[in-house]
């Protein structure tokens, strides 16, 4: 019995390791998602897209003209210790939310969905840490920092202390477009050399 298991472990050991690496790019390919499902895509940068495939999230709809979470999201981006990195708004490790410039986009969905799964070179992940309406107020006092409204409100040196409600308006496009006069319309693929 002992001579029998030492033949088997190794055999089983090699069998093991060798199916382990099959596989051909060393990743597994995601099911693609069902129809009709609802997400956020941050950018429509793939072949074939003029416009994001998913970027309205009807959970979105509570946040807008709400200056309740507004005013609860700036509490708690000062609970969470979101200035170490953003100040209170104006930049700092991390970019400045007063501007336009969203590198990830900047509708509720997409910092909802910043917040939740993080982003490379220093943003956490917060998704599983604090609650899903948590992360949607603060994503609303996020996106009023950028306001007229908001800008016009600093009365002092502390930016972002009277946020507006973020308007339905400030969001009414679901996507992205591929600005006028590219070089490739993102319309069109190409199956290789002609």
């Amino acid at each position: 019995m002992c001579s029998r298991f030492r033949i088997e472990t190794p055999v089983a050991a090699a069998l093991f390791l060798l199916l382990a690496g099959c596989s051909k790019s060393g990743q597994t390919a995601l099911p693609p998602a069902p129809p009709g499902q609802q997400g956020v895509i941050a950018s429509a940068l793939a072949p074939g897209l003029n416009h994001s495939l998913i970027t309205v999230d009807p959970r979105a709809a509570a946040f807008y003209d709400n200056a309740e979470a507004v005013n609860t999201g700036k509490r708690l981006y000062g609970q969470y210790n979101c200035s170490g990195c953003h100040s209170n708004g104006g930049g700092g490790m991390g970019p400045s939310l007063m501007d336009n410039e969203w590198i990830y986009g900047g509708r509720l969905e997409q910092i909802h969905q910043t917040l939740l799964e993080g982003r490379p070179n220093g943003m956490p992940t917060w998704g599983g840490k604090i609650s899903d309406e948590q992360l949607w107020q603060i994503s609303a006092y996020v996106r009023s920092m950028s306001l007229p409204e908001t800008l016009a409100a600093q009365n002092g040196p502390t930016p972002s202390q009277s946020p507006a409600p973020v308007p339905r308006t400030a969001d009414q496009d679901a996507g992205w477009s591929a600005p006028d006069d590219t070089t490739n319309d993102y319309a069109t693929t190409t199956t290789g050399p002609q």
